[in-house]
């Protein structure tokens, strides 16, 4: 995929602030410090298009980005460990799901899972309530880099059992472009016009 633009539209605190759903769009969910933010600017070959942050939580909005005025990525607010009071939380959680379950131009869910320790509990438990509402999801195993070479296709194994998934989840490193071209290659048939 060729990046001619990459731009931040919007942060959404509720649903109707949502742009109108003309384009195509491609969510980006996963558990908080996943690395949501980093593969986003991986894919569009962007430094700092999406914050990032060492500290859990940073995503806070459903932030909203064109990309070549043709579809749109949407960073999703981190579940897990986030240091937030619980009511806080729990807005994040029906903002969420309110765009997940609704969202007429959501095409699909790219779900981030953590390489070097599995897929949680509440990754399975979002992409067992994707699969209950048949949203198409693409799973990315997130930073490889920090795992040795000689233990990634065991540790993709342990998330693809996890999962209960037919295929091998995707791995992700920022430091490999090769990868990024992978991702992209999952993605494109969910862009395409109808």
């Amino acid at each position: 995929m060729k990046i001619r633009s990459a731009e931040f539209i919007l942060s959404a605190s509720s649903p109707w602030q949502f742009p109108p759903p003309t384009l195509p769009e491609i969510a980006f969910a996963g558990r908080s410090n996943v690395g949501k933010s980093t593969l986003i600017n991986s894919l569009l070959n962007r430094k700092k298009l999406v914050k990032t942050s060492s500290t859990p939580g940073k995503t806070q909005l459903i932030n909203f980005f064109n990309i070549n005025d043709k579809f749109h990525f949407v960073d999703l607010p981190g579940y897990g460990f986030a240091k937030v009071p619980e009511p806080v939380r729990k807005q994040w959680q029906r903002l969420i799901e309110a765009y997940l379950q609704e969202r007429e131009s959501l095409r699909n869910v790219v779900l981030i899972v953590d390489s070097r320790h599995g897929a949680t509990a509440q990754d399975r438990q979002l992409k067992e309530w994707l699969d209950y509402y048949e949203r198409p999801v693409l799973i990315v195993a997130s930073k490889i880099d920090k795992l040795k070479r000689s233990q990634i296709q065991k540790h993709l194994k342990i998330i693809r059992q996890d999962l209960g998934l037919d295929t091998t989840p995707l791995a992700h490193s920022s430091l490999e472009n090769g990868r990024r071209d992978e991702i992209w290659k999952n993605l494109n048939p969910w862009l395409e016009e109808d």
